[in-house]
């Protein structure tokens, strides 16, 4: 109760609570007006409409604001609940009663994850709006979005938890944090600019595990990834809380807990078990392809001759090779330097734009990538005749709305309501603090 106290009567948190709904508000407004935009041509010509995907078009760009706040604003609020208590004294005074580390992190972590479902709820407050403008919602795919954020959300806590243990003040913990969250990003954004060894790596970004869920795939291996990161920083962070523990024994601990998560992350990355929830199947292949695809057991080698930039590759990752790393079970992927060559490069090279494959010995190229035109190439090379399944179509649903009227929401009347839920907060905690100095005064001039 004490750590739900601390949390919710912080600054910090109101802040974070009020300037997420201004940003909710700013990108729900702009996604709807884009949204419309689009969908007044969408509306007489079906072949348009299926285009008119809600996750894409709102559901993403406005749970954007909820990301910023988790990378920019959350750490802040779960610094502040190891920080302070450091920097009063309380930590030290905690830990000598019979309470031990593991236990304060996790009541610790009991109290920010329910500050991060309160912060869900201005995030959420324009599904209501959606709704009756006319928009439509799937339920799986908002639920697979906003279990992505939280993962992400328990992540960052744990990269600010660990830099309040690490940390002497709130400061330097801070821009430990920020600069841990931050990174992510930067690896993202370096990644969409150059191949090699950093493209590599931008797979196993956090940011780059909550692009799947954005995309509306479920993933066991990176709801595991996730959660094993959460647990290891939340047990190194009780390894150094402690202040009376010699450096090597917390160095060795610090070890131990590293090679166990590591250990148990590998593992997890082989839990192939994906679930695409989006409802027009966005992230599949036809049933008839992907079972022909699962049955290629030998190595299938693609080389591919285009700059990470290049939005041919772009399309490529989201609508062929994604999809491969889901069904192929032994799939190698090797990105062929192209520094210096392009499409507009004073540098001409003829196999720039090159895609090559390669299985059982048998090789076929193409520069194409085009699903339609890769499958058939791919089942050639595996020998598999496919006869591909009737689906379903998908009608997407073109919506023609104005969403500027709800800024009075966002921007005035729920501000308002959460200023005046921190002044109500502030004040029982006052009162209660008053109480308390009272029945001390009171004790204390008995006795005497």
């Amino acid at each position: 109760m004490q750590e739900l106290q601390n949390v919710f009567s912080g600054r910090a948190f109101w802040a974070a609570m009020i300037t997420l709904t201004l940003l909710t508000g700013y990108s729900f407004i702009q996604a709807v007006d884009l949204y419309s935009q689009a969908s007044r041509s969408a509306v007489k010509y079906p072949e348009l409409a299926r285009g008119m995907v809600p996750l894409e078009g709102i559901l993403v760009p406005t749970l954007g604001a909820f990301y910023l706040a988790s990378t920019l604003l959350l750490p802040f609020i779960a610094i502040r609940a190891i920080a302070q208590d450091k920097e009063t004294g309380a930590l030290k005074l905690l830990l000598q009663m019979p309470l031990t580390p593991a236990w304060l992190v996790t009541t610790k972590v009991a109290a920010i994850g329910i500050a991060i479902l309160a912060l869900f709820l201005p995030a959420l407050s324009f599904i209501p709006i959606w709704l009756y403008l006319g928009g439509h919602v799937h339920t799986p795919e908002l639920l697979n979005l906003l279990g992505g954020h939280a993962l992400y959300a328990l992540v960052v806590t744990g990269i600010a938890f660990l830099a309040a243990s690490l940390s002497d003040s709130l400061s330097t913990a801070a821009i430990f944090a920020l600069a841990c969250t931050l990174s992510f990003w930067v690896m993202d954004f370096a990644a969409t600019a150059s191949g090699g060894v950093l493209h590599r790596l931008s797979f196993y970004s956090l940011t780059a595990a909550l692009h799947q869920f954005e995309q509306g795939l479920f993933s066991l291996s990176a709801v595991l990834a996730m959660l094993l990161a959460a647990l290891a920083l939340f047990a190194l962070t009780a390894t150094w809380l402690p202040t009376g523990i010699a450096i090597k024994k917390k160095l060795l601990i610090s070890l131990v807990i590293i090679l166990l998560v590591s250990l148990a992350a590998f593992g997890a990355n082989h839990a192939r078990v994906y679930i695409d929830v989006t409802e027009n199947r966005r992230n599949s292949f036809n049933p008839a392809d992907e079972t022909a695809l699962c049955r290629m057991q030998s190595p299938l080698a693609i080389w591919i001759y285009l700059s990470p930039e290049d939005s041919r590759l772009k399309e490529m990752e989201a609508n062929v090779l994604g999809k491969l790393r889901r069904t192929v079970p032994r799939l190698e992927v090797n990105y062929e330097d192209t520094t210096g060559h392009g499409l507009f490069s004073s540098v001409p090279d003829e196999r720039y734009g090159l895609i090559i494959y390669q299985y059982e010995g048998k090789q076929a190229e193409s520069r194409s990538n085009s699903p339609r035109e890769i499958l058939p190439l791919l089942h050639e090379l595996s020998g598999t005749e496919v006869k591909p399944e009737k689906e379903s179509d998908y009608r997407g649903y073109p919506v023609v709305a104005d969403a500027a009227g709800y800024g009075v929401w966002f921007y005035g009347i729920l501000p308002s309501l959460l200023v005046f839920s921190w002044w109500r907060i502030w004040r029982i905690g006052t009162l209660s603090t008053n109480r308390d100095k009272r029945r001390y005064f009171d004790v204390c001039s008995t006795k005497f």
